[in-house]
């Protein structure tokens, strides 16, 4: 790395500050690196240096990686007091609250943000999980699409990240699918166009909401759409930049017939682990076996998929992939449809009031439930799609 060996030579008439950057990041990218020493040693240098928010910001993407929200919230705390008149501060706190659960804190810190800055796109993004979380999915896209005149100087990631927020808060409000798919053709795929975009990005999104749309059914309106994107995907350029990604990427590739290739990807991400430290390869296991899951999944094999995840599975313990609460939760919808699909309704039924439970005003939940309940429990299937049918008008005109 001759940046950094060139870093290294200069280091001895450098300042501390300069030293203790230099630290951390020769850490971040060492081969075999440590993570939670990396997280440490930006623990040390925001106690010296509480207004470096870069190496915040940094600190957060690897607790992100790491699945640990709560060091990341730590972080932002232990700087927080010095930097209360920047914005960016409150975005970075609130996305630690949300990935906590902690939506009402998460929505007073992006508030703030916004208030210092109401050009913030991750405060606006906060927000957004706020209202969708919450099931204020009008409120949402109202917002996010008042901001996006500001977005257009934004990372090919973020820009298609807020927009896939949008498309999602149409497609769970019930909104027509045809709505759904203009946002993904216009502010998603669209993104490809720009000379400097950067096209994994755009496919992370991109593949994200074909999944969702998939599960509910809906991706015959999205015409030859996901066998394009899965074209481009079959470019081995995209492979093994994201964990995340790389997991989407398997089930597009099966789901579109290209199963040797997707074989191909999940034989590199099995290499990959077994090249890991035993800590890092113990952390990672439960990655391949969702990568398994999407795989069989994509092919049609429910049962089969089933056997590779945990009879209590839930998404939220999947966070070291690298993907959000909200990025999780369409797996949750994948497990409950294969339960279904394998006839186990009893077991589907208790993931979906699990569900329910964090939130209710969600129509999609309520339609599988309706499905899930046997002849035995008429009525309850019938209440169930009652309240679907309530819901689907809630939302949008």
């Amino acid at each position: 790395m001759p940046l950094l060996e060139a870093a290294k030579s200069y280091l001895e008439q450098s300042s501390l500050y300069e030293k203790v950057v230099f630290d951390a990041i020769n850490c971040l990218i060492s081969p075999n690196r440590d993570d939670d020493v990396a997280v440490e040693l930006h623990f040390k240098l925001l106690k010296d240096f509480p207004r470096d928010l870069v190496s915040l910001k940094r600190a957060q993407v690897l607790c992100f990686y790491m699945g640990r929200p709560d060091l990341s919230l730590k972080l932002v705390e232990q700087v927080l007091s010095v930097n209360k008149q920047e914005s960016y501060i409150y975005g970075m706190l609130a996305f630690s609250l949300l990935e906590l659960g902690r939506y009402t804190d998460a929505e007073e810190a992006a508030n703030k943000g916004f208030e210092i800055d109401s050009e913030d796109a991750w405060t606006h993004h906060a927000l957004c999980h706020v209202y969708q979380y919450n099931c204020r999915f009008k409120e949402a896209v109202q917002f996010m699409e008042k901001c996006s005149r500001t977005w257009s100087s934004l990372s090919s990631f973020m820009y298609t990240h807020n927009w896939w927020h949008v498309a999602l808060c149409y497609l769970e409000g019930h909104s027509p699918m045809e709505k759904v798919r203009d946002v993904y053709d216009q502010n998603i795929w669209k993104e490809l166009e720009r000379s400097d975009a950067s096209p994994a990005e755009v496919y992370l999104n991109a593949v994200g909401l074909l999944l969702r749309v998939y599960v509910r059914g809906g991706i015959n309106v999205f015409g030859d759409r996901l066998k394009i994107l899965a074209d481009c995907l079959t470019n081995k350029a995209f492979w093994y930049l994201e964990w995340h990604l790389d997991v989407l990427v398997v089930w597009a590739l099966s789901c579109t017939g290209k199963v040797s290739k997707a074989e191909e990807l999940l034989e590199g991400l099995k290499s990959r682990i077994s090249k890991m430290t035993k800590k890092k390869r113990q952390h990672m296991q439960r990655a391949i076996l969702l990568a398994e899951a999407l795989f069989e999944y994509g092919k049609g094999e429910n049962e089969r998929a089933l056997e590779f995840l945990d009879e209590t599975f839930d998404a939220i313990n999947y966070k070291i992939i690298g993907a959000s609460d909200e990025q999780l939760d369409v797996f949750n919808e994948v497990w409950i449809t294969m339960l279904l699909n394998s006839g186990q309704a009893t077991k589907a039924i208790q993931a979906i009031e699990k569900q329910l439970k964090k939130r209710e005003g969600t129509p999609f939940l309520w339609r599988l439930l309706e499905k899930s309940y046997p002849m035995s429990r008429k009525q309850e299937a019938i209440d169930a799609g009652k309240k679907a049918q309530a819901l689907e008008a809630a939302y949008f005109d």
